[in-house]
């Protein structure tokens, strides 16, 4: 969906907005959990490391819990802010390399026919010379490719379980 206050470059307000949807055959709880995992994301090649620095107040990946991830682009450090499972998490980069202002990140999940529509939002920008540039048309399509790689490994992972369970 294009943001009706988005500039013809697809920025808003200066930062850079990416946002990749899938639809999962897989319950939404099962969903939730697997996209909450941040060690599921080492699933996809481009994530080298991920892992649980500190956990939530209220569960493991819930408010407050502290993720580091180390992608072939940079290293982030994500703290969750929202945790409403099943349906949304929030979260923000408190620190990354190479160095970036973090707005908000977000996942959503609905349950559809088909099985849960997941909705992968962030936005950000890069404070560096020429960093709107490099934002639009560095940063912005591999961070959609990481996202959609996460997505499509839990996917398969996701599919395989259910298979097995089916057996």
């Amino acid at each position: 969906m294009q943001n009706a206050n988005a500039n013809a470059d697809g920025t808003v307000d200066g930062n850079v907005h990416v946002a990749v949807r899938r639809v999962i055959a897989a319950p939404i709880a099962e969903v939730f959990e697997w996209c909450a995992t941040t060690t599921n994301y080492t699933r996809s090649p481009l994530v080298l490391k991920a892992r649980l620095a500190r956990p939530g107040a209220e569960a493991p990946y819930g408010v407050g819990a502290v993720r580091l991830h180390t992608w072939a682009i940079g290293w982030f450090r994500e703290r969750i802010t929202t945790y409403e499972p099943p349906y949304a998490f929030d979260y923000t980069v408190e620190r990354s390399f190479p160095p970036a202002r973090h707005e908000f990140g977000r996942m959503t999940f609905a349950e559809t026919a088909e099985g849960t529509l997941v909705e992968w939002s962030t936005a950000f920008r890069l404070p560096v010379p020429f960093g709107d540039v490099l934002g639009r048309v560095v940063a912005k399509p591999v961070i959609t490719q990481v996202f959609g790689r996460i997505l499509d490994a839990g996917a398969a992972e996701l599919a395989a379980a259910a298979a097995e369970r089916a057996r």
